[in-house]
This record gives structure tokens, C-alpha cells and sequence, in this order.
């Protein structure tokens, strides 16, 4: 099995107990809603990766965050015909005030290669099983029980 690292800086944006999250294509994480953000680019800083994701998978302009988290968890997926095992690094702020309307689609190119586009969910009607592993972990230690 092939194994691989990922270190990525995420949003965690929430109104009115709403989450903003990404619908994912491709990866680990295809078919699953997601917290907006990845990979964080050689030479760069995590709140520049920041920004910079989530203008791309979002349309929205990071004006204020804080740190909260950071921590990992490992995933198993299928690219093409190998079983790949990824330890998904990630560091989470919460976003406080951003400009710019959220971009429901957008599309997949050479600088957005995974996000379909944002939208905020409500927080207690999402289930375990349409988020990605990494979403669940922030979600929970956040307070918030997710439905099976």
C-alpha cells in the first residue's frame, strides 16, 4: 500500500449554527462535504494557504481568523488501481469576518483541482457519513454531535 502526507490549512466558518463546507471531488474525500482549505504550497505560510484556498474553493476574502486546532487523522482510499494510505495533517482556523458572497459552484481547473463549490449547512442535521474524517474531528471538538 502506498502511503503518503498531507498538510493542509482549513476554515472553520459557522453562522447562526450553520458550517461552511465544500462538496468534494476526487481524493479521499470524493463525494463528502468538507471544511474549504488544502494543501499548503512548499515556501508557504499556513495562514497564506489559508486565504488563498479559501478564495479558491469559496470565493470568500479572509479579513479576520484565529487559530484553533491542529491534529491529523489517516485515510484509506483507491487512486486508479492503488490503495493509498494518507495521514492528512491539518491546521484549522476559525474565520470571524470575511468579505465576498459564497460561491455555491465554481469550477475545477489547474488552480481549483477538488471543490465544486460552498455552501453553509446546518450544523445539527449533517451526519457522519456525508462528512470527510477530518470534518468530523473539527465538528466534534467543537461540541457538536453528529448523527451516524
Amino acid at each position: 500500500m502506498k502511503e503518503m502526507t498531507h498538510l493542509g490549512a482549513y476554515g472553520i466558518v459557522i453562522k447562526n449554527n450553520k458550517i461552511l463546507l465544500i462538496k468534494k471531488q476526487g481524493g479521499p474525500y470524493d463525494g463528502k462535504l468538507d471544511l474549504p482549505g488544502g494543501r499548503i504550497e512548499f515556501g508557504e505560510r499556513p495562514k497564506d494557504a489559508l486565504k488563498r484556498e479559501l478564495l479558491e474553493e469559496t470565493g470568500i476574502e479572509i479579513t479576520n481568523y484565529k487559530l484553533f486546532d491542529s491534529d491529523s487523522v489517516t485515510v484509506k482510499w483507491k487512486f486508479k488501481d492503488d490503495l493509498v494510505q494518507t495521514h492528512h495533517i491539518g491546521i484549522f482556523f476559525t474565520i470571524l469576518n470575511y468579505n465576498n458572497e459564497v460561491k455555491k459552484e465554481v469550477k475545477i481547473d489547474e488552480i481549483n483541482d477538488d471543490s465544486l463549490g460552498a455552501e453553509f449547512f446546518d450544523i445539527n442535521k449533517l451526519s457522519k457519513k456525508e462528512l470527510s474524517t477530518i470534518a468530523i474531528l473539527e465538528l466534534e471538538k467543537l461540541g457538536y454531535t453528529l448523527k451516524n
